[in-house]
């Protein structure tokens, strides 16, 4: 029997030190299935969307998030699981 497809997506506030915010936004983009939809440069607060096929590498992307320079806090705010079983011919 096919195991699932699993697909994980989150949606993190990533604060940073106001100075880093180019830096630490190139650094994220470079993460597979990461985006930044919304940033607040005075807050040095970006929002931040990560997308990945298995709760193991989203959390890995995660704990990368927090040791990236520049960054201060990471907040989990959001995330689903979906998994879909074997496709109807």
């Amino acid at each position: 029997m096919k195991q699932p497809n699993e697909w994980h997506v989150c949606s993190l506030i990533v604060r940073v030190k106001p100075d880093d915010i180019a830096t630490v936004s190139e650094a994220l983009c470079a993460l597979s299935g990461t985006e930044i939809p919304c940033v607040n440069k005075e807050e040095g607060k970006l929002v931040v969307v990560m997308q990945a096929n298995n709760s193991d590498e989203l959390f890995a992307q995660i704990e990368s998030t927090r040791d990236m320079a520049g960054v201060l806090a990471v907040s989990l705010v959001y995330h689903q699981q979906d998994e879909q079983g074997e496709d109807m011919p």
